[in-house]
């Protein structure tokens, strides 16, 4: 009998939502978008970053202009109590999805690494 993982990955998508590094997250995030002044440095650190992401992609240099732009961004979002919370937030939620990532492709690590044999 073959097991269904749609259903096992929809149990780890319900852990994942009451998780308390979900919980958190979302703590933080609505706490940030309640908050005027916080929603608009998030949202303006957010855009440049993107921004920035977008013009690395397309192979395109990146200004003086605009690193100081995103240093300066950056300094007033760790700055803001708020806004560094919901950062530290997204982080454990980052990590705990990597472990979770970890465990997901074991199955294929043990196999694609079984093929390398011995090592000399």
């Amino acid at each position: 009998m073959s097991v269904n993982l749609y259903d096992h990955a929809n149990e780890l998508e319900r852990a994942i939502r009451q998780s308390e590094e979900f919980t958190q997250l979302q703590s933080m995030y609505d706490a940030v978008n309640s908050d005027e002044s916080a929603r608009g440095i998030f949202e303006n650190f957010r855009d440049i970053q993107l921004g920035l992401q977008q013009k690395q992609m397309n192979g395109e240099e990146i200004t003086e202009a605009e690193i100081e732009q995103a240093q300066k961004t950056a300094q007033l979002v760790q700055q803001h109590e708020l806004i560094s919370k919901l950062m530290e937030s997204e982080q454990r939620m980052s990590l705990l999805i990597q472990e979770l990532n970890k465990v997901i492709m074991k199955p294929l690590e043990e196999l694609y690494g079984s093929m390398e044999g011995p090592t000399q």
